[in-house]
């Protein structure tokens, strides 16, 4: 197989001369390059690199970009599934209550009976955000998902001590502004 130094003189592009520079140029290169202690910078080379190392930054922000979109899409499918699952009834018949609470800036209104209007209020159960719905769950799973988003819990009462049915001093209130 001939080079491409002899296709080109078959093909007329080239003449001797111009082809015995070039190797004579090329020799000459070719030993400074070997003789000299500094290796030439190849600037291809050096710009391949550079590209390969952009490159590969640029693939491993987009696998964390991508590895954190799925995640987050998994969190939110978790709290989905929790929020189907232990849905709470707000109450049937007529006598039903109506209850405000907020979303972001806006009141919103939840009809629910007077059962469960007491135990949003005692902190048994919170009011959370599926969609465009809002929907009641116990406590213990609106703390699950408050601990993966706390977006999706509306509204959650602390809970408050139940007074003792027992208790001797229950009649007598401790006032807030007491001082010992």
């Amino acid at each position: 197989m001939s080079s491409l130094q002899d296709q080109l003189l078959k093909a007329g592009l080239v003449d001797k001369k111009t082809a015995k520079q070039a190797d004579k140029d090329k020799r000459k290169a070719k030993k400074v390059q070997h003789k000299s202690k500094d290796t030439a910078i190849d600037e291809n080379k050096l710009a391949a690199a550079k590209t390969r190392a952009e490159k590969t930054e640029r693939d491993r922000a987009l696998n964390e970009e991508q590895k954190a979109k799925a995640e987050r899409k998994a969190i939110n499918a978790q709290i989905k599934q929790l929020i189907e699952v232990n849905r709470q009834n707000k109450g049937e018949g007529g006598d039903l209550i109506a209850h405000n609470f907020t979303d972001g800036k806006q009141i919103k209104k939840m009809l629910v009976s007077a059962n469960i209007q007491e135990d949003i209020l005692k902190g048994r159960l919170a009011i959370v955000k599926l969609g465009d719905k809002f929907e009641l769950v116990p406590a213990i799973v609106a703390d699950k998902i408050s601990q993966r988003n706390s977006d999706y819990v509306l509204s959650q009462a602390t809970k408050v001590d139940e007074v003792d049915e027992n208790d001797p001093y229950a009649d007598y209130q401790i006032p807030d502004d007491l001082m010992w």
